[in-house]
């Protein structure tokens, strides 16, 4: 079933259209527009595979609609559909599928459809090319969009801000956020009509970044703002929230379950992007995964598993170096296993931490674990 749309400024022409497309069968007349511009707001959130358009139409020509669709969705197959031989040229500028000149007969109209068939046979081709290795979507460690059919590339951005409001609606995948708040979020400050001017400069490169590597992330208008619809793509951080719930739920906390974790919590959500509406949920996420290494560190320890007990814990100072607590836990783990040196190790960056970060003196519960750790690597030495 191809889904298409009708934009005709006379009402006899769409009947006619669409009584000639139903007689073809197949085909799914998802709306129709004596408005161009009604129509292209439509399109923001309407799913469809192609737009039969005509070219005389007062306010917007159908020429100028189209170079406007074609900067929002660069793929999607145009058909005009006009009285008037001599946009035909233009027509062919746009790459048009097909240009059908009024009156056209339903043959004449059936090879159209065929046309459009092919063109959107081939487009899926050009999205299964890829379809072996799925774009990725991660947010932690920074922000980035891999590209389907090549795990060496990722997608590039026309400017930070086509970056951003890209990284925040999938901060909402599949929740509508209203224009308002997005603004309020990416271009606080700005001007009201700067700031929509933006963002409207920045939805329509986005979609025309995402339509031409194939990436099934769809940006639709929806009640006041804007939802970004995952197709199928899974978000890294979405996976490591469920992983992290799962884990804290449970009793007992396998190994596998622990190297799982460890290898995709690749960094901090939205690392060093400087997005302030991403701290919330950085902070949210870093507290989770920390509870759950406390939780492995302790798991582990009682299995008796001290190496994966000291790994846990050298993630813990990893995360927050001037961690007290985490670090004394450490350093009693190497003293109850003979490590001395690391013990003292430990100990000796733990201090430079709190006094760098902090500006404060380590508690005295870990000075005297320090004094240990002296005596008894002095006493080695001896």
């Amino acid at each position: 079933m191809i889904r298409v749309m009708l934009i005709d400024d006379e009402e006899d022409a769409l009947d006619l259209l669409e009584i000639l497309l139903g007689q073809i069968g197949n085909i799914n007349i998802v709306g129709r527009y004596m408005n161009p511009i009604q129509a292209i707001e439509a399109l923001a959130n309407s799913p469809v595979d192609a737009v039969f358009l005509d070219i005389q139409m007062p306010g917007m020509k159908g020429t100028e609609a189209a170079r406007t669709i074609r900067s929002m969705i660069p793929l999607l197959p145009i058909v005009f559909t006009t009285a008037y031989a001599e946009y035909a040229v233009e027509a062919f500028e746009i790459q048009s599928t097909d240009y059908l000149l009024k009156p056209f007969t339903i043959q004449r109209l059936q090879n159209t459809v065929e046309r459009l068939k092919q063109s959107l046979s081939e487009s899926v081709i050009l999205a299964r090319q890829g379809a072996n290795i799925t774009p990725t979507i991660c947010c932690l460690g920074g922000f980035q969009i891999g590209l389907p059919g090549d795990t060496t590339k990722v997608l590039t951005w026309k400017t930070k801000k086509e970056k951003e409001l890209c990284a925040f609606l999938i901060h909402y995948a599949g929740k509508s956020v209203n224009t308002a708040s997005i603004i309020e979020a990416i271009w606080p400050g700005y001007d009201l009509n700067k700031a929509k001017t933006y963002l409207y400069t920045c939805l329509s490169y986005l979609r025309r970044s995402l339509a031409e590597h194939h990436i099934p992330i769809y940006i639709r208008k929806a009640d006041q703002g804007f939802v970004a619809e995952l197709d199928g793509l899974t978000v890294d951080v979405i996976e490591l929230e469920g992983l992290l719930s799962i884990n804290l739920a449970e009793e007992d906390m396998d190994e596998r379950s622990y190297d799982k974790l460890n290898q995709m919590y690749t960094g901090e959500y939205m690392e060093a992007c400087d997005f302030s509406w991403a701290t919330a949920r950085q902070l949210e996420l870093k507290a989770l995964y920390v509870r759950a290494l406390r939780k492995w560190s302790a798991n582990f320890q009682s299995q008796g598993n001290r190496v994966l007990a000291v790994d846990c814990l050298q993630n813990l100072l990893s995360l927050a170096p001037e961690s007290e607590i985490d670090g004394r836990e450490l350093i009693k783990l190497h003293l109850k296993m003979g490590n001395r040196n690391e013990a003292y190790r430990v100990c000796v960056q733990l201090e430079q931490a709190v006094r760098f970060q902090l500006g404060a003196e380590l508690e005295e519960e870990t000075l005297r674990l320090f004094q240990q750790t002296i005596d008894k690597t002095e006493w080695q030495r001896r």
